[in-house]
Protein backbone atom coordinates (compact mmCIF):
# COMPACT_ATOMS: atom_id res chain seq x y z
CA UNK A 1 0.00 0.00 0.00
CA UNK A 2 1.33 3.39 -0.58
CA UNK A 3 1.55 5.66 1.86
CA UNK A 4 0.57 8.81 0.26
CA UNK A 5 -2.38 7.47 -1.17
CA UNK A 6 -3.68 5.86 2.31
CA UNK A 7 -2.83 9.19 4.28
CA UNK A 8 -4.78 11.28 1.74
CA UNK A 9 -7.95 8.81 1.55
CA UNK A 10 -7.88 8.91 5.31
CA UNK A 11 -7.96 12.67 5.77
CA UNK A 12 -10.47 13.37 3.36
CA UNK A 13 -12.77 10.83 4.31
CA UNK A 14 -12.34 12.04 8.32
CA UNK A 15 -13.28 15.40 6.94
CA UNK A 16 -15.79 14.31 5.05
CA UNK A 17 -17.08 13.03 8.03
CA UNK A 18 -16.63 16.74 9.31
CA UNK A 19 -13.58 15.76 11.81
CA UNK A 20 -11.93 19.15 11.93
CA UNK A 21 -9.45 19.24 9.49
CA UNK A 22 -6.30 19.97 11.08
CA UNK A 23 -6.91 16.93 13.07
CA UNK A 24 -7.64 15.23 9.54
CA UNK A 25 -4.56 15.87 8.71
CA UNK A 26 -2.57 14.71 11.89
CA UNK A 27 -4.33 11.45 11.48
CA UNK A 28 -3.96 11.37 8.17
CA UNK A 29 -0.13 11.88 8.51
CA UNK A 30 0.06 9.41 11.09
CA UNK A 31 -1.16 6.84 9.51
CA UNK A 32 0.82 8.15 5.97
CA UNK A 33 3.99 7.84 8.45
CA UNK A 34 3.42 4.28 10.49
CA UNK A 35 1.93 2.99 6.69
CA UNK A 36 4.97 4.29 5.51
CA UNK A 37 7.93 2.43 7.54
CA UNK A 38 8.64 5.90 9.94
CA UNK A 39 7.47 4.42 13.31
CA UNK A 40 6.13 6.52 15.68
CA UNK A 41 9.39 8.03 16.34
CA UNK A 42 9.98 9.06 13.10
CA UNK A 43 6.50 10.22 12.27
CA UNK A 44 6.35 12.33 14.86
CA UNK A 45 10.15 13.86 13.98
CA UNK A 46 9.43 14.66 10.24
CA UNK A 47 5.72 15.88 11.73
CA UNK A 48 7.23 18.14 13.92
CA UNK A 49 10.04 19.19 11.17
CA UNK A 50 7.64 20.36 8.83
CA UNK A 51 5.19 22.01 11.28
CA UNK A 52 8.33 24.90 11.32
CA UNK A 53 8.03 25.85 7.71
CA UNK A 54 4.00 26.04 8.13
CA UNK A 55 4.48 29.13 10.93
CA UNK A 56 5.72 32.15 8.84
CA UNK A 57 2.17 31.16 6.62
CA UNK A 58 0.35 30.86 9.43
CA UNK A 59 1.89 33.93 11.20
CA UNK A 60 1.46 35.77 7.61
CA UNK A 61 -2.40 34.92 7.66
CA UNK A 62 -2.82 36.29 11.56
CA UNK A 63 -0.92 39.78 10.32
CA UNK A 64 -3.33 39.93 7.23
CA UNK A 65 -6.38 39.10 9.48
CA UNK A 66 -5.29 41.59 11.90
CA UNK A 67 -4.56 44.36 9.34
CA UNK A 68 -7.99 43.60 7.42
CA UNK A 69 -9.95 44.23 10.86
CA UNK A 70 -7.96 47.22 11.45
CA UNK A 71 -8.81 48.83 7.85
CA UNK A 72 -12.12 47.52 8.45
CA UNK A 73 -12.59 50.36 11.66
CA UNK A 74 -11.89 52.80 8.87
CA UNK A 75 -15.37 52.17 7.21
CA UNK A 76 -14.06 51.10 4.08
CA UNK A 77 -15.96 48.00 3.95
CA UNK A 78 -19.18 50.29 4.59
CA UNK A 79 -17.92 52.63 1.68
CA UNK A 80 -17.86 49.46 -0.52
CA UNK A 81 -21.42 47.97 0.51
CA UNK A 82 -23.14 51.40 0.34
CA UNK A 83 -21.49 51.77 -3.48
CA UNK A 84 -22.83 48.49 -4.55
CA UNK A 85 -26.12 49.57 -2.82
CA UNK A 86 -26.68 52.35 -5.54
CA UNK A 87 -26.55 50.17 -8.11
CA UNK A 88 -28.77 47.14 -6.83
CA UNK A 89 -31.39 49.62 -4.60
CA UNK A 90 -32.31 49.49 -1.07
CA UNK A 91 -36.09 47.55 -1.21
CA UNK A 92 -36.33 43.76 -1.42
CA UNK A 93 -38.33 44.19 -4.29
CA UNK A 94 -35.66 45.39 -6.10
CA UNK A 95 -33.07 43.06 -4.74
CA UNK A 96 -35.09 40.22 -5.92
CA UNK A 97 -34.01 41.04 -9.93
CA UNK A 98 -31.33 38.72 -11.12
CA UNK A 99 -29.55 41.77 -11.82
CA UNK A 100 -28.34 42.54 -8.82
CA UNK A 101 -27.67 39.04 -7.62
CA UNK A 102 -25.29 39.07 -11.06
CA UNK A 103 -23.54 42.18 -10.04
CA UNK A 104 -22.07 41.02 -6.66
CA UNK A 105 -21.18 38.02 -7.68
CA UNK A 106 -19.38 40.24 -10.63
CA UNK A 107 -17.95 42.17 -7.98
CA UNK A 108 -16.74 39.10 -5.46
CA UNK A 109 -14.81 37.22 -8.80
CA UNK A 110 -13.41 41.18 -9.99
CA UNK A 111 -11.63 41.13 -5.96
CA UNK A 112 -10.45 37.34 -6.06
CA UNK A 113 -9.08 37.89 -9.66
CA UNK A 114 -7.35 41.08 -8.98
CA UNK A 115 -5.98 39.50 -5.73
CA UNK A 116 -3.60 36.94 -7.79
CA UNK A 117 -2.21 39.91 -10.18
CA UNK A 118 -3.28 43.22 -9.75
CA UNK A 119 -2.67 43.63 -6.05
CA UNK A 120 -1.24 40.34 -4.80
CA UNK A 121 -2.92 39.99 -1.52
CA UNK A 122 -3.85 36.80 -2.30
CA UNK A 123 -7.10 35.93 0.57
CA UNK A 124 -6.74 38.92 2.56
CA UNK A 125 -9.12 41.22 0.94
CA UNK A 126 -11.84 38.30 1.85
CA UNK A 127 -12.23 38.73 5.54
CA UNK A 128 -12.31 42.33 4.90
CA UNK A 129 -15.08 42.01 2.01
CA UNK A 130 -17.54 39.24 2.21
CA UNK A 131 -18.46 39.35 6.41
CA UNK A 132 -20.15 43.15 5.34
CA UNK A 133 -21.70 41.59 2.13
CA UNK A 134 -23.67 38.66 4.66
CA UNK A 135 -26.74 40.49 4.80
CA UNK A 136 -26.97 41.76 1.51
CA UNK A 137 -26.51 37.72 0.38
CA UNK A 138 -28.96 36.59 2.66
CA UNK A 139 -31.70 39.27 1.15
CA UNK A 140 -30.84 38.33 -2.15
CA UNK A 141 -30.83 34.79 -1.05
CA UNK A 142 -27.59 33.47 -2.84
CA UNK A 143 -26.28 29.98 -2.34
CA UNK A 144 -23.06 30.78 -0.33
CA UNK A 145 -21.67 27.36 -2.34
CA UNK A 146 -22.40 29.50 -5.64
CA UNK A 147 -19.93 32.23 -3.57
CA UNK A 148 -17.39 29.97 -2.81
CA UNK A 149 -16.99 28.37 -6.14
CA UNK A 150 -16.50 32.06 -7.87
CA UNK A 151 -14.13 33.09 -5.02
CA UNK A 152 -12.17 30.07 -5.44
CA UNK A 153 -12.47 30.50 -9.05
CA UNK A 154 -10.29 33.78 -8.47
CA UNK A 155 -7.91 32.48 -6.73
CA UNK A 156 -6.68 29.50 -8.91
CA UNK A 157 -7.22 30.41 -12.50
CA UNK A 158 -5.76 34.05 -12.52
CA UNK A 159 -2.19 32.61 -11.77
CA UNK A 160 -2.42 29.47 -14.05
CA UNK A 161 -2.81 31.27 -16.59
CA UNK A 162 -1.94 35.39 -16.62
CA UNK A 163 1.82 35.27 -15.71
CA UNK A 164 2.02 38.25 -13.48
CA UNK A 165 1.56 38.60 -9.17
CA UNK A 166 1.43 35.03 -8.18
CA UNK A 167 0.85 33.65 -11.48
CA UNK A 168 4.60 34.96 -12.57
CA UNK A 169 5.44 33.05 -9.86
CA UNK A 170 4.00 29.73 -10.37
CA UNK A 171 4.90 29.79 -14.10
CA UNK A 172 8.62 30.55 -12.88
CA UNK A 173 8.23 27.29 -10.55
CA UNK A 174 6.87 25.63 -13.37
CA UNK A 175 9.61 26.68 -15.80
CA UNK A 176 12.52 26.25 -13.84
CA UNK A 177 11.85 22.44 -12.26
CA UNK A 178 11.49 21.69 -16.26
CA UNK A 179 14.48 22.96 -16.82
CA UNK A 180 16.16 21.21 -13.98
CA UNK A 181 14.33 17.47 -14.47
CA UNK A 182 15.89 18.16 -18.58
CA UNK A 183 13.65 20.11 -20.67
CA UNK A 184 14.38 23.60 -21.35
CA UNK A 185 11.05 25.82 -21.76
CA UNK A 186 10.91 29.43 -21.82
CA UNK A 187 8.40 30.97 -19.44
CA UNK A 188 6.63 32.77 -21.77
CA UNK A 189 5.16 29.54 -22.81
CA UNK A 190 3.88 28.60 -19.61
CA UNK A 191 0.84 30.69 -20.20
CA UNK A 192 0.09 29.29 -24.04
CA UNK A 193 0.17 25.62 -22.61
CA UNK A 194 -2.05 26.26 -19.63
CA UNK A 195 -5.12 28.30 -21.48
CA UNK A 196 -7.04 24.58 -21.88
CA UNK A 197 -6.22 23.65 -18.28
CA UNK A 198 -7.66 27.40 -17.32
CA UNK A 199 -10.30 26.80 -19.79
CA UNK A 200 -11.37 23.61 -17.79
CA UNK A 201 -12.15 26.19 -14.82
CA UNK A 202 -14.06 28.59 -16.62
CA UNK A 203 -16.54 25.08 -17.48
CA UNK A 204 -16.62 24.64 -14.19
CA UNK A 205 -17.48 27.81 -12.98
CA UNK A 206 -20.12 28.31 -15.87
CA UNK A 207 -22.12 25.13 -14.78
CA UNK A 208 -21.99 26.22 -10.86
CA UNK A 209 -23.66 29.60 -11.63
CA UNK A 210 -26.42 28.24 -13.93
CA UNK A 211 -27.30 24.77 -13.03
CA UNK A 212 -25.85 23.73 -9.73
CA UNK A 213 -26.24 26.58 -7.40
CA UNK A 214 -28.93 29.10 -9.28
CA UNK A 215 -31.83 28.17 -6.94
CA UNK A 216 -32.03 30.39 -3.93
CA UNK A 217 -30.76 29.40 -0.68
CA UNK A 218 -32.64 30.75 3.07
CA UNK A 219 -30.40 31.63 5.49
CA UNK A 220 -30.99 32.76 9.11
CA UNK A 221 -31.23 36.69 9.16
CA UNK A 222 -31.18 36.43 12.98
CA UNK A 223 -27.21 35.54 13.39
CA UNK A 224 -26.22 38.42 11.83
CA UNK A 225 -24.60 40.77 12.40
CA UNK A 226 -22.18 38.36 14.25
CA UNK A 227 -18.62 38.06 15.61
CA UNK A 228 -17.17 41.34 17.13
CA UNK A 229 -14.58 41.31 14.78
CA UNK A 230 -17.53 42.64 12.58
CA UNK A 231 -18.57 45.35 15.17
CA UNK A 232 -16.07 47.36 13.53
CA UNK A 233 -18.64 47.51 9.86
CA UNK A 234 -20.85 49.70 11.24
CA UNK A 235 -18.95 52.91 11.93
CA UNK A 236 -19.33 55.63 10.30
CA UNK A 237 -16.91 56.67 7.70
CA UNK A 238 -15.45 59.82 6.83
CA UNK A 239 -13.35 61.34 3.59
CA UNK A 240 -10.51 61.18 6.06
CA UNK A 241 -10.60 57.42 7.01
CA UNK A 242 -11.04 56.28 3.25
CA UNK A 243 -8.00 57.93 2.48
CA UNK A 244 -6.17 56.66 5.21
CA UNK A 245 -7.51 53.22 4.10
CA UNK A 246 -6.09 53.68 1.01
CA UNK A 247 -2.96 54.60 1.94
CA UNK A 248 -2.47 51.85 4.09
CA UNK A 249 -3.53 49.31 1.62
CA UNK A 250 -1.09 50.60 -0.87
CA UNK A 251 1.58 50.43 1.81
CA UNK A 252 0.63 47.22 2.77
CA UNK A 253 0.97 46.21 -0.79
CA UNK A 254 4.04 47.77 -1.12
CA UNK A 255 6.08 46.41 1.73
CA UNK A 256 4.74 43.14 0.54
CA UNK A 257 6.17 43.33 -3.07
CA UNK A 258 9.91 45.11 -1.98
CA UNK A 259 10.29 41.99 1.63
CA UNK A 260 8.41 39.25 -0.78
CA UNK A 261 6.79 38.88 2.84
CA UNK A 262 3.18 38.89 3.47
CA UNK A 263 4.14 39.49 7.37
CA UNK A 264 6.12 42.76 6.95
CA UNK A 265 3.17 43.80 4.40
CA UNK A 266 0.89 43.98 6.73
CA UNK A 267 2.68 45.16 9.57
CA UNK A 268 3.54 48.23 7.22
CA UNK A 269 0.05 48.54 6.58
CA UNK A 270 -1.40 48.68 10.43
CA UNK A 271 1.91 51.27 11.06
CA UNK A 272 -0.30 53.33 9.11
CA UNK A 273 -3.58 53.21 10.49
CA UNK A 274 -1.53 54.05 13.57
CA UNK A 275 0.39 57.14 12.34
CA UNK A 276 -2.33 58.40 11.18
CA UNK A 277 -4.62 57.76 14.37
CA UNK A 278 -7.16 56.24 11.54
CA UNK A 279 -7.82 53.33 14.83
CA UNK A 280 -7.75 54.72 18.63
CA UNK A 281 -4.63 53.48 20.60
CA UNK A 282 -7.56 52.07 23.43
CA UNK A 283 -9.37 50.05 20.87
CA UNK A 284 -6.28 49.01 18.14
CA UNK A 285 -5.10 45.77 20.53
CA UNK A 286 -8.11 44.47 20.23
CA UNK A 287 -9.39 45.13 17.17
CA UNK A 288 -6.21 43.30 16.19
CA UNK A 289 -6.27 40.08 18.10
CA UNK A 290 -9.80 39.80 16.89
CA UNK A 291 -8.60 40.12 13.23
CA UNK A 292 -5.94 37.66 14.03
CA UNK A 293 -8.06 35.00 15.83
CA UNK A 294 -10.44 35.34 12.68
CA UNK A 295 -7.81 33.79 10.66
CA UNK A 296 -6.37 31.85 13.61
CA UNK A 297 -8.19 28.74 12.14
CA UNK A 298 -6.37 28.59 8.38
CA UNK A 299 -3.23 29.46 10.09
CA UNK A 300 -3.41 26.11 12.38
CA UNK A 301 -4.72 24.35 8.79
CA UNK A 302 -1.34 25.32 7.37
CA UNK A 303 0.57 24.07 9.71
CA UNK A 304 -0.69 20.69 9.74
CA UNK A 305 -0.64 20.40 6.03
CA UNK A 306 3.33 21.57 6.39
CA UNK A 307 3.20 18.79 8.85
CA UNK A 308 1.37 16.11 6.76
CA UNK A 309 3.88 17.51 3.60
CA UNK A 310 6.92 16.61 5.81
CA UNK A 311 5.91 13.55 6.68
CA UNK A 312 4.39 12.17 3.25
CA UNK A 313 8.35 13.73 1.53
CA UNK A 314 9.82 11.42 4.63
CA UNK A 315 8.20 8.30 3.60
CA UNK A 316 9.35 8.36 -0.14
CA UNK A 317 6.41 7.21 -1.35
CA UNK A 318 5.77 10.22 -3.40
CA UNK A 319 8.64 9.62 -5.82
CA UNK A 320 7.24 5.66 -5.42
CA UNK A 321 3.65 6.78 -6.34
CA UNK A 322 5.09 8.52 -9.49
CA UNK A 323 7.11 5.70 -10.62
CA UNK A 324 4.40 2.85 -9.92
CA UNK A 325 2.24 5.13 -12.36
CA UNK A 326 5.13 5.34 -14.58
CA UNK A 327 5.63 1.88 -15.04
CA UNK A 328 1.85 1.12 -14.67
CA UNK A 329 1.51 3.28 -18.42
CA UNK A 330 3.72 1.13 -20.40
CA UNK A 331 3.82 3.83 -23.35
CA UNK A 332 0.17 4.97 -23.49
CA UNK A 333 0.29 8.18 -23.94
CA UNK A 334 -3.62 8.71 -23.09
CA UNK A 335 -3.08 6.38 -20.36
CA UNK A 336 0.25 8.47 -19.35
CA UNK A 337 -1.34 11.75 -19.24
CA UNK A 338 -4.56 10.47 -17.39
CA UNK A 339 -1.99 8.86 -14.87
CA UNK A 340 0.01 12.11 -14.10
CA UNK A 341 -2.73 14.58 -13.74
CA UNK A 342 -4.33 12.34 -11.03
CA UNK A 343 -1.28 11.54 -9.61
CA UNK A 344 -1.05 15.06 -8.96
CA UNK A 345 -4.51 15.99 -8.01
CA UNK A 346 -3.77 12.93 -5.25
CA UNK A 347 -0.73 14.65 -3.89
CA UNK A 348 -1.64 18.49 -3.79
CA UNK A 349 -5.19 17.22 -2.08
CA UNK A 350 -2.73 16.30 0.58
CA UNK A 351 -0.23 19.31 0.63
CA UNK A 352 -2.62 21.73 -0.43
CA UNK A 353 0.19 23.84 -2.49
CA UNK A 354 0.01 23.36 -6.26
CA UNK A 355 3.09 25.66 -5.77
CA UNK A 356 4.49 23.21 -3.63
CA UNK A 357 3.51 20.21 -5.97
CA UNK A 358 5.13 21.50 -8.98
CA UNK A 359 8.70 20.95 -7.45
CA UNK A 360 7.67 17.20 -6.40
CA UNK A 361 6.14 15.83 -9.74
CA UNK A 362 8.61 17.55 -12.28
CA UNK A 363 11.20 15.49 -11.27
CA UNK A 364 9.68 12.56 -12.92
CA UNK A 365 7.02 13.63 -14.62
CA UNK A 366 9.08 15.76 -17.57
CA UNK A 367 11.40 12.32 -18.46
CA UNK A 368 8.05 10.69 -18.45
CA UNK A 369 6.56 12.49 -20.56
CA UNK A 370 9.59 13.27 -23.03
CA UNK A 371 9.82 9.34 -23.31
CA UNK A 372 6.04 9.33 -24.25
CA UNK A 373 6.74 11.73 -27.44
CA UNK A 374 4.60 14.64 -25.81
CA UNK A 375 5.76 18.05 -27.17
CA UNK A 376 7.41 20.44 -24.57
CA UNK A 377 3.87 22.24 -24.47
CA UNK A 378 1.93 19.51 -23.79
CA UNK A 379 4.53 18.69 -20.89
CA UNK A 380 4.18 22.28 -19.63
CA UNK A 381 0.33 21.63 -19.79
CA UNK A 382 0.54 18.06 -17.98
CA UNK A 383 3.40 19.87 -15.31
CA UNK A 384 1.25 22.83 -14.75
CA UNK A 385 -2.23 21.18 -14.71
CA UNK A 386 -1.15 18.47 -12.18
CA UNK A 387 0.16 21.19 -10.13
CA UNK A 388 -2.69 23.34 -9.83
CA UNK A 389 -5.12 19.77 -9.67
CA UNK A 390 -6.59 20.05 -5.98
CA UNK A 391 -5.94 23.53 -5.16
CA UNK A 392 -9.47 23.64 -5.72
CA UNK A 393 -10.92 21.12 -3.42
CA UNK A 394 -8.22 20.30 -1.05
CA UNK A 395 -9.46 21.09 3.02
CA UNK A 396 -6.13 22.20 3.79
CA UNK A 397 -5.46 24.74 0.68
CA UNK A 398 -6.03 28.82 1.26
CA UNK A 399 -7.90 28.35 -2.22
CA UNK A 400 -10.67 26.98 -0.23
CA UNK A 401 -10.16 28.24 3.11
CA UNK A 402 -10.42 31.73 2.65
CA UNK A 403 -13.62 31.77 1.45
CA UNK A 404 -14.86 29.42 4.41
CA UNK A 405 -13.27 32.20 6.72
CA UNK A 406 -15.67 34.83 5.15
CA UNK A 407 -18.46 33.00 4.40
CA UNK A 408 -19.19 31.20 7.80
CA UNK A 409 -18.78 34.30 9.89
CA UNK A 410 -22.20 33.89 11.39
CA UNK A 411 -21.49 29.81 11.35
CA UNK A 412 -24.01 29.09 8.58
CA UNK A 413 -21.14 27.71 5.93
CA UNK A 414 -19.72 24.31 6.21
CA UNK A 415 -16.07 24.25 5.07
CA UNK A 416 -16.00 20.83 3.96
CA UNK A 417 -19.87 20.46 2.51
CA UNK A 418 -20.39 24.26 1.26
CA UNK A 419 -16.71 25.01 0.18
CA UNK A 420 -14.32 21.48 -0.84
CA UNK A 421 -17.29 19.42 -1.77
CA UNK A 422 -18.55 21.97 -4.03
CA UNK A 423 -15.05 23.48 -5.73
CA UNK A 424 -13.78 19.62 -6.52
CA UNK A 425 -16.71 18.85 -8.24
CA UNK A 426 -16.95 22.05 -10.45
CA UNK A 427 -13.29 22.27 -10.82
CA UNK A 428 -10.99 19.31 -10.53
CA UNK A 429 -12.80 17.34 -12.67
CA UNK A 430 -13.42 19.61 -15.36
CA UNK A 431 -9.83 20.62 -15.40
CA UNK A 432 -8.50 16.83 -15.31
CA UNK A 433 -10.57 16.45 -18.75
CA UNK A 434 -9.17 19.58 -20.32
CA UNK A 435 -5.46 19.02 -18.93
CA UNK A 436 -5.81 15.35 -20.82
CA UNK A 437 -7.25 17.09 -23.96
CA UNK A 438 -4.08 20.08 -23.90
CA UNK A 439 -1.98 17.31 -23.73
CA UNK A 440 -3.12 14.91 -26.19
CA UNK A 441 -3.25 17.65 -28.98
CA UNK A 442 -0.52 20.14 -28.17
Amino acid sequence: MNAVIIAVLIMLVLSLLRVNVVFSLITGALAGGLIGGLGMDGTIAAFSEGVGGGANVALSYAMLGGFAVAVSSTGLPEALINFVLKFIGDKEEARSKKLPKALILFVILIMACFSQNVVPVHIAFIPLLIPPLLKIMNELRIDRRLTASVLTFGLVTPYMLLPVGFGQIFHEIVATNMAESGLEVAIDQVPKAMVLPAAGMVVGLLIAVFFSYRKPREYNESLLPVPVETEAHQVEYTSFGLIVAGIAIVAALGAQLATDSMVFGALAGIVVLYIFRAIRWNEADQLLTNGMRMMAFIGFVMIAASGFASVMGATGDVETLVQNSAAAIGGNKALGALLMLVVGLLVTMGIGSSFSTVPIIATIFVPLALELGFSPLAVISLVGTAGALGDAGSPASDSTLGPTSGLNADGQHDHIWDTVVPTFIHYNIPVIIFGWIAAMIL
